[in-house]
């Protein structure tokens, strides 16, 4: 389907900034304080497991808009009946650490269920960082023909940085900033850089081709919520506006 006028305004910037409490983390209380975070921090939507339960949950807190993520896609209706605004298949990185893989065949055929079950709710499909870039190129296009709307990288957490600084965070990044601009050029949809993103890297997302920024751990691992919000709001205020670009 294509994006409503809500998500195309949430992209048209092309400096959207996802925060997201964890496909794997469905304490309420760290959940809510991510989401708590992201509305004051400025960020334009907000990224949770998929759960009913905590799709409430943020519906109280925040205005954003609300992204439900999972590999099962029989979990996303009841997200949906609950006030999601969009679903979304990964990432996928959590899970490789548990002996899961995600090939093109595996990431094709829960796109089509997903599909199946929500014909008309907006989707967004993590391509896996496993794949070569060229095959991460050509998945993409068939995600766009199968109803994807939104594509997203990973690949950090198999990543270790040689180096200290922000020569280690560029190193964290890269595999997401190659995905980025590999996927921009192949697909005209919407391509979120996400996976190993910093304050030091998001622009390098945006110069990428990046329609937004996903942030994860760099804002949920912290303990304090109002650092959370100030990291928030360093990422929003990183990503120059589009026209400078």
């Amino acid at each position: 389907m294509a994006l409503s006028s809500q998500w195309r305004s949430v992209f048209a910037q092309k400096r959207a900034v996802k925060i997201i409490s964890g496909i794997t983390q469905f304490d309420p209380q760290v959940v809510g304080r991510v989401v708590r975070a992201a509305t004051r921090g400025g960020a334009s939507y907000v990224d949770i497991a998929a759960d009913p339960d905590l799709v409430r949950l943020a519906r109280e807190l925040t205005h954003l808009p609300l992204c439900v993520s999972t590999i099962d896609p029989e979990r996303l209706p009841a997200c949906v009946a609950a006030g999601a605004d969009m679903v979304e298949l990964g990432n996928f990185d959590p899970f490789y650490a548990q002996g899961e893989t995600f090939d093109a065949a595996r990431v094709r055929a829960l796109t089509i269920h997903t599909r199946e079950l929500l014909p008309d709710v907006p989707l967004a499909v993590t391509v896996p960082h496993t794949l070569p870039l060229d095959a991460q190129a050509e998945l993409a296009q068939t995600l766009v023909a199968l109803g994807a709307d939104v594509l997203q990288t990973e690949g950090s957490v198999s990543l270790h940085p040689q180096n200290p600084g922000v020569l280690g965070l560029i190193e964290k990044a890269a595999p997401a900033l190659a995905a980025t601009y590999t996927l921009t050029r192949a697909v005209a949809v919407p391509v979120v850089c996400a996976s190993g993103l910093s304050v030091v890297t998001v622009p390098m997302a945006q110069a990428a081709g990046a329609a937004g920024v996903g942030i994860g751990r760099a804002v949920n691992r912290l303990e304090d919520e109002w650092a959370m919000t100030a990291a928030v709001r360093a990422i929003v205020e990183a990503l120059v506006p589009t026209a400078v670009v």
